[in-house]
């Protein structure tokens, strides 16, 4: 069974070099229709209701391709929408997930590239050019470690654990004891230990090693 196809962009030259491109494929999909914006895709939808997948370009007029994306999705659920744009920022790539797009193409990909891909969403799966990708892992990982800081202030906050109760802690971990912790952070042993009666306070624990793996448990230390 062919792929249903439609193409919107508001750049007659770029439909028509998809079309040629994708024409190659016929055997594969068909392409429906061309539309010039998200106002031009939602009425010709009106008409056809086989569409599998739509190829969205982003910058448009009267409606962009992230509204039209929500819109598409809200209305018909199960077209899949395959971002195809020249835009690579991160604001971008993440409002058309967020908004259903099942896949995210530059528009230097092959025309083999587009055809794999356009399989690929049919069959439930999603999609991105190797930078895009690259790009969202790079950011999620930044997301996770923003998490983790987060999650570890508002622990610390929680404990009421000093900065200096927090190094003493971290030594505690490396196994060092009062005097050389003392030397480490240019404090007297006796400020060491009444350091350490705070945190066994704080955590609510009665020895070192509770003291060290309720921290680490906490992300309080690492």
């Amino acid at each position: 069974m062919k792929a249903q196809i439609a193409i919107v962009d508001d750049n007659r030259v770029i439909i028509q070099s998809l079309i040629e491109k994708l024409g190659r494929f016929s055997d594969e999909l068909e392409i429906k229709f061309t539309a010039k914006n998200g106002y031009d895709l939602l009425n010709k939808l009106r008409s056809y209701r086989d569409i599998d997948v739509i190829l969205m370009d982003i910058e448009m007029p009267e409606m962009n391709g992230i509204q039209a994306t929500f819109e598409v999705k809200n209305l018909y659920p199960k077209i899949k929408i395959l971002i195809l744009t020249v835009f690579d920022d991160d604001e971008t790539i993440f409002n058309a997930i967020q908004n259903g797009a099942s896949g995210y193409l530059l528009k230097d990909e092959t025309p083999e590239s587009i055809l794999n891909s356009i399989k690929i969403v049919m069959e439930g799966g999603a999609t991105m050019s190797p930078s895009i990708a690259a790009k969202i892992l790079n950011l999620l990982s930044q997301s996770e470690l923003k998490k983790e800081n987060k999650n570890q202030k508002l622990n610390n906050e929680i404990f009421d654990l000093s900065k200096r109760e927090i190094e003493v802690l971290e030594n505690l971990k490396l196994g060092e004891d009062y005097k050389k912790i003392a030397n480490k952070l240019f404090i007297s042993p006796a400020t060491v230990r009444k350091h350490i009666e705070n945190i066994y306070l704080k955590l609510q624990v009665h020895n070192k090693m509770q003291a060290v793996q309720k921290a680490i448990e906490h992300k309080i230390i690492k």
